[in-house]
């Protein structure tokens, strides 16, 4: 690459090199890469849902901030079934799931906090965590005696504050599932408040797809975090928690204040998904038939185990390896996407295989036999 900006294409060159460019890639082949976990993106509730919306006069834009013109009644009825269905004292609709994290770990935690975090916790919490104030310190991931060895140490040196447990319900490049409850008993003895992200549990785990922590939620030091565009199949983040978490946010958070309100069309969407969960248990059903049929046949025909979710990562370790394998993938029509360092830890390139909505068993089935034979050929 040549011409201007120079340090940016020599950077670029360099990503090349070493296999770990990015670039867009248009859709194609069946979908074992998105987190549509229920097959709602694309499906025909929605899709009626949304001309229906429409028709009754629901804005697609919002046009301003909340706190300027941009408050709809769809954001508000969102809010209040949100908080009635995941059993909190209020919730608050932000654009994103990454907005809504960066929103929470740069406004809730002080100065003179601690925010303790999972080592595989998301870049979402991760850049929310820089713009704050608090002191922060990583454990071990799902490492419960690690995280209270932690803050032992911390109130050792001297911390006061108060202590902000960060953790994912389903880590979304490890498929792993946090140990709710260890943590949740840890958060309570320290007098902590753990911080729950179940952005891919929501819609898969939990009573009527209402996330791992949904036990927990309704008590005041938990907060959690629900993204839409996921398993939901729309867009969006739902923040749910105690009053007056939520009642500072926004007052006090820079991504809610200065940010367009989310489309009061999404909303109205958001709560037709939300309406499905607890009316559709059919659906879900369906959505772990076909996990449990993808751990079962990862088992049989590539000697893969110990997957907990929909997502089972398949670890090759080279960066360009990972990627070959992936498009070797793709041309048969499997859509599987490798993933590189930074977005896993180095010398852990792997193949992401997502169990979504759209997917029958047979080709479930015909995709792990596809994955054998590259397996068997890497080896």
């Amino acid at each position: 690459m040549t011409g201007a900006f120079p340090r940016h294409a020599a950077a670029l060159e360099t990503l090349q090199k070493r296999g770990r460019f990015r670039q867009l890639m248009p859709r194609a082949g069946h979908d074992f890469a998105s987190n549509d976990y229920l097959g709602l993106a694309a499906g025909d509730l929605l899709k009626g849902a949304a001309i229906e919306a429409v028709a009754r006069g629901v804005p697609v834009g919002a046009g301003g901030s909340r706190l300027l013109r941009g408050n709809d009644a769809e954001h508000c009825r969102l809010e209040d079934e949100a908080a009635a269905f995941f059993g909190t004292e209020a919730a608050l609709f932000m654009g994103g799931g990454f907005n809504a994290n960066q929103a929470i770990f740069s406004t809730l935690p002080q100065q003179g906090d601690l925010v303790l975090y999972d080592a595989l916790i998301h870049a979402s919490t991760h850049d929310g965590m820089r713009l704050g104030r608090a002191e922060v310190r990583k454990f071990a991931h799902n490492d419960v005696k690690d995280a209270a060895a932690q803050i032992s140490d911390w109130r050792a040196s001297g911390g006061v504050g108060q202590i902000w447990i960060a953790i994912e319900a389903v880590y979304s490049m490890e498929g792993t599932l946090a140990p709710i409850a260890a943590l949740a008993a840890l958060a309570e003895t320290q007098s902590a408040v753990l911080v729950v992200d179940e952005a891919h549990a929501t819609g898969v785990f939990g009573d009527q797809g209402r996330g791992l922590a949904h036990g927990i939620a309704h008590r005041p030091w938990v907060l959690s975090l629900h993204t839409c565009g996921k398993a939901l199949g729309v867009c969006g983040g739902l923040i749910c928690g105690a009053q007056v978490l939520i009642e500072t946010l926004i007052n006090r958070a820079r991504g809610f204040i200065f940010a367009t309100a989310p489309s009061p069309l999404n909303a109205a969407l958001v709560r037709v998904a939300l309406e499905d969960l607890s009316n559709n248990p059919a659906r879900r059903q369906r959505a772990w038939e076909g996990i449990e049929h993808a751990h079962a046949e990862a088992a049989r025909l590539c000697g893969l185990v110990g997957f907990e979710s929909q997502i089972l990562p398949v670890v090759l370790g080279d960066d360009a390896l990972c990627m070959l394998v992936a498009e070797t993938l793709q041309g048969q029509s499997f859509d599987i996407r490798g993933i590189r360092p930074p977005t896993v830890p180095r010398g852990t390139a792997r193949l992401r295989i997502s169990l979504t909505g759209t997917l029958t068993k047979a080709v479930i089935t015909e995709m792990f036999q596809g994955l054998a034979v590259e397996l068997e050929a890497v080896k």
